[in-house]
C-alpha cells in the first residue's frame, strides 16, 4: 500500500511504525474471510482491510476522526485472526492500537460513551472495586430489562450469580516446588482474581507439583490490556510499568526462568511490553520481561507432565483468539490435555472469536451476542462433557450461554495429576458431567 506521510510526521515513532505496517498491506482481502465482524455485518469497513483504509486516511491527514471512522474501529474485536491469515505479515495489532490511542486523544465521544469507558477503566483493573461492582450488578440483575441502554443491560446480565471469596494465594509470596527445576513468577491478574480464583490456585498447585517454584511478585497487578484496548495509553502504561518494575526486581534478585500468564488476553499484552515501552526509560526492563513471558501452556510443555490413562472424557477445547492468533499458540493446550488422558474435540469455527474480547461484550453487546450464540452452538454440537479454555473472558462469555461446565485448561491438568476436582464441574445450574474419578 502506498502512503504519503510527510518527513515531519514520520519523526513520530508511532506514525513511523504505522507507516511500516500500512506499506506491507497489498489489498488482497484474505483477512475478510476470517474477520468475525465482517462475517456478521457484511460491511467492508467492518473488515481489517476496510479499517486499514480508514486508519490510513485518518493518520495521513492528521484529521480529527469522524463518527463513522470511530464506529468501525470500535467494532473491531482485536481478535487478530487477520494476522494469522495475512500472507503479507501486516501487523494489524500495532496499527489498530495506534488508531485507538489517536482516537482517544482527538475524538469527542458522546457523554454516555465517555462515562461508560471511564467507569470500566476505573473498576475492571482493580479486583476489590470489581468485586463491589459485581455485588451491585447481582442485586440489579433482575431489573436488567428495564435498562434503556443495551450496554447497561449487558453489564447486569453478565454478572455472575456467585462471587468467589478472596484467595490468599494471590498475595505476594513464594510457593516452594516439590522437586525444584525452575523459578517462575505468576501474573495473578486483576479481573480474574474477582471472577474466578480457582484458576490461579490450580496453576500454583500444578506448577509446584511439576517442579517450578512460583513467585507472586510484590507490586505486580493488572497487565494494562483493558485500558490499552480503549486507547487509554497513560493508564495502561502506568499499570504495565508496575509489573515491569516488579518482575525486573525478581529477575535481578532471585532470577526468573519465566513469567507465567494463565489469561491469554493478558499474555498477548505482556509479550508486547517491549514494543509498548520501546521509547520509554523502562525500555530495557520491558524487553527483558517480554522475552521471558510465557503462557502457562508453554511452561507446562517444558515440565514433565505425567502421561495419563484414557479418561473417556470428552473435552471441547475453545481456542482463545489471544492465544491462537495473538501469541500463535495453537497446539500446546490440546497436546497437554491429550497427554493427561482427555479426548479433545474442536468446534468447526475454532478460528473465530466468541465475542468476549476484553470489554467488547460490554461495549458492543449486540455483535457480541451473535458471536457468542454461534460459538456456543458449535461447541455444544460436539456433545462434550466439559469445555476448556485458556482465557477468563472467553470462559465467562461462553459459560453464560451453555449448561456444559467450562473450566480453565490448567484446572483439568491439575485435577488429572492429583489436584482437586474443579468446582465449576458441580456448580449450580450446570450439567454435572458423567465422568470417572481422575487419578494422577
Amino acid at each position: 500500500m502506498q502512503t504519503t506521510f510527510t518527513p515531519e510526521q514520520l519523526t513520530d515513532p508511532d506514525i513511523a511504525r504505522s507507516n511500516e505496517i500500512l506499506r506491507n498491506c497489498v489489498h488482497c482481502g484474505f483477512c475478510t474471510a476470517t474477520c468475525p465482524t465482517y462475517q456478521v455485518l457484511g460491511d467492508e469497513l467492518d473488515s481489517p482491510r476496510g479499517r486499514i483504509y480508514l486508519i490510513k486516511d485518518m493518520l495521513e491527514n492528521a484529521r480529527k476522526p469522524d463518527a463513522k471512522t470511530v464506529m468501525h474501529i470500535d467494532r473491531c474485536l482485536s481478535c487478530l485472526a487477520c494476522m494469522t491469515t495475512c500472507p503479507s505479515g501486516v501487523h494489524y495489532m500495532h496499527l489498530v492500537d495506534h488508531a485507538r490511542a489517536y482516537i482517544e486523544k482527538t475524538y469527542d465521544r458522546p457523554l454516555s460513551d465517555r462515562a461508560l469507558r471511564w467507569l470500566l477503566a476505573r473498576i475492571l483493573p482493580y479486583p476489590m472495586r470489581f468485586r463491589v461492582a459485581l455485588l451491585g450488578a447481582r442485586i440489579g440483575r433482575p431489573f436488567a430489562r428495564l435498562m434503556p441502554d443495551a450496554r447497561l443491560r449487558a453489564m447486569l446480565e453478565m454478572a455472575p450469580r456467585t462471587i468467589p471469596p478472596v484467595s490468599r494465594n494471590d498475595d505476594p509470596q513464594t510457593f516452594a516446588a516439590e522437586n525444584p527445576k525452575m523459578r517462575v513468577a505468576l501474573m495473578t491478574g486483576c479481573a480474574q482474581k474477582a471472577l474466578n480464583t480457582d484458576i490461579n490456585d490450580a496453576t500454583i498447585r500444578l506448577l509446584t507439583r511439576l517442579g517450578a517454584e512460583v513467585v507472586v511478585a510484590e507490586g505486580a497487578g493488572c497487565c494494562g490490556a483493558l485500558t490499552h484496548h480503549m486507547g487509554k495509553e497513560a493508564e495502561s502504561h502506568a499499570t504495565a510499568a508496575k509489573n515491569i518494575k516488579a518482575w525486573a526486581r525478581e529477575i535481578d534478585n532471585g532470577g526468573l526462568d519465566a513469567i507465567v500468564i494463565n489469561t491469554s488476553g493478558c499474555g498477548t499484552t505482556v509479550k508486547d511490553y517491549g514494543h509498548m515501552f520501546r521509547n520509554d526509560p523502562l525500555a530495557a526492563d520491558a524487553a527483558r520481561v517480554s522475552a521471558i513471558a510465557m503462557d502457562v501452556s508453554e511452561i507446562l510443555m517444558k515440565l514433565d507432565l505425567p502421561e495419563g490413562e484414557d479418561k473417556n472424557t470428552k473435552v471441547a477445547y475453545h481456542a482463545a483468539c489471544s492465544l491462537q492468533h495473538g501469541q500463535q499458540i495453537k497446539t500446546f493446550p490440546k497436546d497437554l490435555l491429550k497427554k493427561a488422558g482427555f479426548t479433545v474435540l474442536e468446534p468447526a469455527d475454532s478460528h473465530l472469536c466468541c465475542g468476549s474480547a476484553g470489554t467488547y461484550n460490554l461495549m458492543q453487546p449486540e455483535i457480541s451476542k451473535q458471536l457468542k450464540s454461534r460459538k456456543v452452538q458449535t461447541l455444544e454440537a460436539l456433545t462434550p462433557d466439559i469445555i476448556a479454555a485458556g482465557n477468563i473472558g472467553c470462559m465467562m462469555q461462553i459459560g453464560g450461554g451453555t449448561d456444559v461446565p467450562i473450566v480453565h485448561t490448567v484446572e483439568l491438568l491439575d485435577w488429572a495429576t492429583g489436584g482437586p476436582q474443579p468446582p465449576a464441574l458441580t456448580a449450580p445450574g450446570k450439567r454435572e458431567p458423567q465422568i470417572p474419578i481422575l487419578r494422577g
